[in-house]
């Protein structure tokens, strides 16, 4: 991937005037070293990023205030063009609305409101935001009522593994039921987000995805075999993978940059609150008894349970406004506009934020109106690859990380090391707890502290933990230390996965890539994450039976150490910037990003660690001083 970007080679990163000579001749030097028959690929690039940056910034006032004259009328919004003027003012230079003539006093008050109250935002905003909370508990609980169901239904289906059997027949089959609508996910149920969301919008889809969401939960609830109950849960996906996909989308698309990311990991936040919810369920129901003619009660009870928060979503999903973005792609800017009016405080900025959108819409359209395959753009655009990239490797370890392992298994894994099932339930009610409360930290750094540190932070704790745990099995059963330190283990091993990989990966996919391949993107990216979660649910029972829980926690110890070194290299920063904007960071060239990842880690690593006194490294991008001390980059207008 590096090398074929380095011949795709876009503009090398744009060095401050500050930075040091040091590191400016690092950088001259690289670009030297480029072969002459790239240039022209360079120079196209250089053209794509400049008309990527914000291009109203080469615009004077009085042009500027005669296109957006004209961009009111054209599109039915001749009411609102003074509005729609200060609107464009904003969008050239957002951090210039003290000096703007045409704004008042009130105008200027909310403006300087959203760098002092960043939470401050419409009530409708925050209804938008547990609406995608409620589907995101939906997801959660999926994953773990079927936790607690794996002690019960495999004996009264004949596929109950014999204890000391290793990798038998029936831990497949258990692994397969299990992992069933990841499959469904990955390679049918993800892909149908880009026609759904075409054809239905954002709130359709997700309303089709709570549809069959409900439907299927009650269906696993009254299956007579595992084949039966296996086709089930494969149909589950149908309604995980498009609302999975698509919520995340809705949630970035609505939020402005400085809370987006907040508000886009509520997503895996509330996914937490979804597990530890399940939990309680499952050992609610542990002990309910089967009335005549009915076998198995307490896990039918348990999967169904499940469907009851899709029927919230699917109540409430069209009280809330659609994309805003959305109704532009279809050219229907007053729905738009009438989207952001509930969205934002103020008619000015939601004008901001819908003149702006639609300046950079109309120069991304101008770079992809000869396009012929959209998915295939995915790797063959520079840009594009770098954010697929990116994003494929944090969905992939957020499996490999060893985190479903649990989530699915827990109930097995405590009874194996020695609970009773009673108490490996309440045990994993405590994995679930800890996975919800830990995620709350998050919150408050993901836009602050930023994806990547994160990342860069939550990978080697999770190594450890795991390593802990694994070891922990070897001290013998009879010592009250056996079950203590494995489950203390996995509840270290989960607050450190909570802030770090497991809100990251959908936050980062949803906001990566430009629009005009955003749905189909994100389409790969949970396809990812799910295609691994299946295979994480297939074969961890076999694992556990072959390796010794052992074996399997020390093997996903060594993939958090790739995941570290996977996020240190190809994984740039997104925080604090407009999701158009974004187009800027993914043009530095993926060598390029990875061998000044590696020039930084040296160097913090000697002025940190060693406490050697050196000076700073010149920055990668001429905004990244200003990440978290200004709202808005190379004249982007904030809620872009």
């Amino acid at each position: 991937m590096a090398s074929k970007d380095e011949n795709e080679n876009q503009d090398a990163p744009r060095l401050s005037e500050k930075a040091s000579l040091e590191g400016r001749e690092s950088f001259v030097e690289l670009r030297d070293s480029e072969s002459a028959s790239h240039t022209r690929s360079r120079m196209r690039d250089d053209a794509l990023k400049a008309k990527l940056e914000n291009p109203l910034a080469r615009l004077t006032h009085e042009q500027l205030l005669a296109d957006a004259a004209e961009f009111a009328r054209t599109h039915d919004l001749g009411e609102y063009t003074e509005t729609i003027q200060k609107g464009a003012l904003l969008a050239q230079d957002p951090t210039a609305f003290e000096t703007l003539p045409m704004l008042d006093e009130e105008d200027r008050r909310v403006l300087r409101r959203e760098f002092t109250h960043k939470w401050d935002h419409p009530k409708t905003l925050y209804y938008l935001v547990i609406m995608c909370s409620v589907a995101a508990a939906v997801q959660g609980m999926d994953e773990s009522v079927i936790n607690g169901a794996n002690l019960f239904f495999p004996a009264q289906f004949g596929i109950q593994p014999t204890p000391g059997s290793g990798a038998s027949r029936e831990t497949w089959l258990i692994g397969l039921v299990n992992g069933a609508p990841s499959l469904c996910c990955a390679i049918l149920g993800c892909w149908l987000t880009e026609p759904l969301n075409r054809w239905l919008g954002r709130r359709g889809t997700i309303f089709v995805a709570g549809v069959f969401s409900f439907a299927t939960c009650i269906w696993q609830g009254v299956t007579n075999s595992w084949q039966h109950l296996l086709v089930a849960r494969f149909f589950l996906g149908f309604g995980l993978g498009p609302k999975t996909t698509t919520v995340p989308i809705y949630s970035a698309e609505c939020a402005p940059p400085l809370i987006r990311g907040a508000l886009v990991m509520m997503f895996q936040t509330w996914t937490a609150f979804g597990i530890m919810f399940g939990y309680v369920v499952n050992f609610a129901f542990r002990n309910v008894p089967d009335p005549a003619g009915i076998r198995g009660l307490n896990w039918r009870l348990m999967l169904g349970s499940a469907g009851i928060p899709a029927l919230i979503i699917v109540a409430q999903v069209y009280f809330c406004p659609e994309s805003p973005r959305w109704y532009m792609m279809k050219g229907r800017y007053i729905k738009a506009f009438e989207s952001l009016r509930l969205l934002r405080h103020t008619d000015v900025q939601a004008a901001r934020d819908l003149y702006y959108i639609h300046v950079l819409l109309e120069e991304e359209r101008r770079f992809s109106k000869n396009t012929q395959n959209k998915f295939l753009e995915l790797f063959t655009v520079p840009r594009n690859r770098r954010a697929t990239l990116a994003s494929s490797i944090l969905m992939f370890m957020q499996q490999f990380c060893g985190i479903n392992a649990i989530a699915y298994y827990s109930s097995n894994i405590f009874v194996q090391s020695g609970f009773s099932q009673t108490a490996a339930l309440l045990a994993s009610f405590g994995f679930g707890a800890v996975n919800f409360v830990f995620a709350g930290p998050a919150i408050w750094t993901i836009d602050t502290f930023g994806r990547r540190n994160l990342l860069l932070v939550s990978f080697p704790l999770m190594a450890v933990m795991l390593l802990m745990t694994g070891f922990a099995f070897w001290i013998p059963e009879s010592s009250p230390a056996h079950v203590g330190i494995i489950a203390l283990g996995i509840y270290l091993f989960t607050a450190a996965y909570s802030p770090g990989e497991g809100p990251v990966p959908l936050t980062y996919a949803a906001e990566a890539f430009p629009l005009y391949v955003r749905d189909l993107g994100m389409s790969l990216a949970t396809s990812v994450t799910y295609f691994f979660t299946f295979i994480i649910a297939l074969t961890v029972p076999a694992l556990l039976g072959a390796w010794t829980p052992q074996g399997v926690f020390a093997w996903f110890a060594a993939w958090n150490i790739f995941g570290f070194l996977a996020a240190l290299l190809f994984v740039p920063e997104t925080k604090a910037l407009s999701l158009e904007e974004l187009d800027q960071v993914f043009s530095v060239p993926t060598r390029t990003h990875a061998m000044y990842q590696l020039k930084a880690a040296g160097h913090n690593l000697r002025k940190y660690v060693l406490q050697q006194k050196l000076g700073e490294l010149p920055p990668l991008y001429e905004h990244e001083g200003a990440i978290g001390e200004k709202t808005y980059v190379s004249g982007g207008a904030q809620a872009a």
